[in-house]
């Protein structure tokens, strides 16, 4: 009898260490697999490209308009302040002349309290005799780091591409930031070939719907003597003489027909709405603009809630 209890508790003290060699080994398999994800984990996040605001591309969207213009700025903020981009950091501006009456010294001072998006450029108010000129070749100084401020922290160059777009164009700027990516950031003049039916983006010129350059042709625009001498006449085309006798613009690129004039009515530099759009030009009543957001769906984001019903 005394040797059945003494092997019962044999039996009972083996089979508690059994029990605890297993557990022993459970937890190291479990500490193994939990490094290996994580490792695994790791070792993948290393290959893929790194994100984040440092690399993303940056875009002065500088648009031409008038003082007094409130309405339009309004409507636009709404068109642009709207739009979410992944890849780049797009500032909108709106760009005028000095002011000269006493009312938009006080609305356009609210405007830059509330938005802070104009840039008053300073010369007289103009669209064929300079201020295309005066806007880039101003953008250098304004844009200069403050010697005060640590200039460690302010990139360089502070915008990597510059554009100049009509108050009548409608840019889809994920679809911009996409087209941008794979081009250079250097000597790159972007934009709409004219005449209509050209695709060779070295013969002509960018139509003035939107053309963009990048930083370092901004900077050449301010030194260089060749824009001085030569302001009078359709901006877009004096812009594109610049290039020519200035050898610039080495890589360009015709974005045809990802970006057109409005269909209607139809002529050689209209296109229909398409979902690859960039920009549509000439929106020049409500109802263009109307039937050009409604075809991109730009309300599909919003939310319901009980404090409306929009059909």
């Amino acid at each position: 009898m005394k040797n059945v209890i003494v092997l019962s508790f044999m039996f009972i003290a083996f089979l508690f260490t059994l029990a605890s060699i297993n557990e022993i080994q459970f937890d190291h398999l479990s500490s193994i697999k939990k490094c290996a994800t994580s490792t695994s984990s790791s070792s993948n996040n290393s290959v893929l490209p790194m994100k984040s605001p440092e690399n993303d591309i940056r875009i002065l969207l500088g648009i031409p308009t008038m003082a007094d213009h409130h309405d339009r700025r309004h409507f636009l903020r709404l068109i642009y302040g709207t739009q979410s981009v992944v890849g780049a950091k797009i500032d909108v501006k709106f760009v005028f002349c000095n002011l000269t009456k006493e009312d938009q010294k006080v609305l356009v001072a609210l405007e830059i309290i509330q938005h802070n998006d104009i840039i008053i450029l300073n010369c007289k108010e103009n669209m064929d005799k300079g201020k295309t000129y005066t806007y880039f070749s101003s953008l250098p100084d304004m844009l200069k780091p403050d010697p005060d401020s640590n200039s460690d922290s302010d990139p360089y160059p502070p915008y990597h591409y510059v554009i100049k777009g009509d108050d009548d164009t409608y840019f889809r700027l994920q679809k911009l930031v996409d087209t941008l990516i794979p081009l250079p950031r250097e000597d790159l003049y972007y934009g709409y070939v004219i005449p209509c039916p050209s695709m060779d983006p070295f013969v002509h010129y960018m139509s003035g719907m939107g053309y963009l350059v990048s930083w370092d042709i901004v900077e050449w625009i301010k030194e260089s003597e060749i824009p001085k001498s030569h302001l009078v006449g359709p901006e877009d085309k004096i812009f594109g003489e610049w290039m020519r006798e200035g050898r610039r613009g080495k890589n360009r690129f015709n974005a045809k027909w990802h970006m057109y004039n409005y269909p209607e009515p139809p002529t050689r530099c209209t296109h229909e709405l398409w979902p690859d759009t960039v920009a549509v030009h000439l929106l020049k009543t409500q109802e263009k603009w109307i039937r050009t957001l409604s075809y991109f769906n730009v309300t599909q984001n919003l939310k319901p809630s009980k404090m409306y019903h929009i059909p």
